[in-house]
């Protein structure tokens, strides 16, 4: 038997892979996208992690329909034809007996060109809202999995083919491992200096517009806190720029290993991050007080972090009202009422459904 699996959304398919792989006889196939982003030649994730867990990744291309116009939307949107071009002579060639998509735009060509094919698919939907391709992709799938019960559906959708699975999360922080030496070396450094800790990460991709402020305010941050950032690697090259300012105080890094993500969320006493939902529900399993910022387009972060503020994770703040002296003294007041935050933040555990990836292998 054989599932090809694709989507935008790597972290719940990574977990959902790895459960997979238990099962004996079970071939597995990933299509999805070589670059992180349409304007930006940095690798994405799901491009460097999956040939180390042994599984197939064909990179395909996918058009998008940005909700912001630019150069790079045109060309976004003119490559639409070729994702579905590409799709149907992939899955000719593969010979899939289910898709399983995580949405996102590379995501929806798979699944319709799936059913013209006559191959059944199982579509997954992270947010509490569904978005534009999982909406398109539902009219051509035989099962939707949503991750909360209060998931927006559209009318149209039948009932009878959605279940509750929750989102699946990695297993780096379901059971950790042991960190690095390097993170742990650093993290366990702060309590001999009696230092706050702050995380600043905004996903796989990183956040440019985070990054910046964080440089601008980085000599006053250091002088009241210690931080780890994650800048993620992209075309800005901000990791390069930053890397000049480590110090003992100040740990800088493209990407975080899943276990040392764990260490780090276990003794952090603020996390600073964008409103993906994979990112946000990590936190919520660890209970960490955080300062969420969505991104400026579109209403998914956005109805994210409102969600997430509402059932005690933290504070929101928008992007277009944002300053390095606001978000600097907004940090500075989370800090200080970090045990009020710390207890709210337990609240949002609750909505963690743990086995999510066990439900979503069930389904499949």
């Amino acid at each position: 038997m054989k599932v090809l699996i694709t989507g935008s959304h790597f972290t719940p398919a990574q977990a959902v892979i790895e459960k997979l792989t238990e099962i004996p006889d079970l071939d597995i196939v990933y299509l999805g996208r070589k670059y992180a982003r349409d304007d930006d030649k940095a690798p994405s994730v799901e491009s460097k992690i999956l040939p180390e867990l042994g599984v197939k990744f064909i990179p395909i291309i996918a058009g998008r329909l940005n909700r912001f116009f630019s150069f790079y939307s045109i060309i976004a949107l003119l490559k639409t034809p070729i994702g579905f071009i590409q799709s149907f002579y992939y899955l000719l060639k593969e010979k899939p007996d289910l898709i399983v998509s995580f949405g996102g735009f590379t995501g929806m060509p798979v699944v319709v060109c799936g059913w013209l094919l006559s191959i059944p698919s199982l579509i997954h939907e992270q947010s509490l809202k569904m978005g534009l391709s999982n909406l398109i992709s539902s009219l051509f799938t035989q099962k939707v999995a949503v991750s909360f019960k209060d998931t927006k559906l559209p009318i149209f959708i039948d009932q009878k083919k959605v279940s509750v699975t929750g989102n699946p999360i990695r297993k780096e922080l379901l059971n950790p491992g042991q960190p690095s030496k390097e993170i742990k070396s650093f993290v366990d450094s702060l309590k001999r200096r009696r230092k706050s800790l702050v995380l600043i990460t905004a996903g796989n991709q990183g956040s440019h517009f985070i990054n910046l402020i964080i440089e601008d305010k980085l000599t006053e941050l250091l002088g009241i806190t210690t931080m780890i950032h994650q800048t993620g690697d992209s075309k800005y090259d901000d990791y390069a720029t930053l890397e000049k300012n480590e110090s003992e105080n100040y740990f800088v890094s493209k990407w975080i290993e899943g276990s040392d993500l764990s260490y780090i969320f276990e003794k952090a006493d603020l996390v600073i991050s964008r409103g993906g939902m994979n990112t946000l529900l990590e936190l919520a399993l660890k209970s960490v007080p955080t300062l969420m910022i969505p991104l400026r387009v579109g209403s998914e972060q956005k109805n994210n972090v409102l969600y997430f503020k509402k059932i005690g994770l933290g504070e929101v703040l928008e992007e277009d009202k944002i300053t390095p002296d606001i978000l600097t003294k907004k940090i500075k007041e989370l800090l200080e009422q970090k045990l009020y935050y710390k207890k709210t933040a337990e609240n949002a555990k609750k909505i963690v459904i743990l086995d999510a990836d066990k439900k979503l292998v069930q389904e499949i």
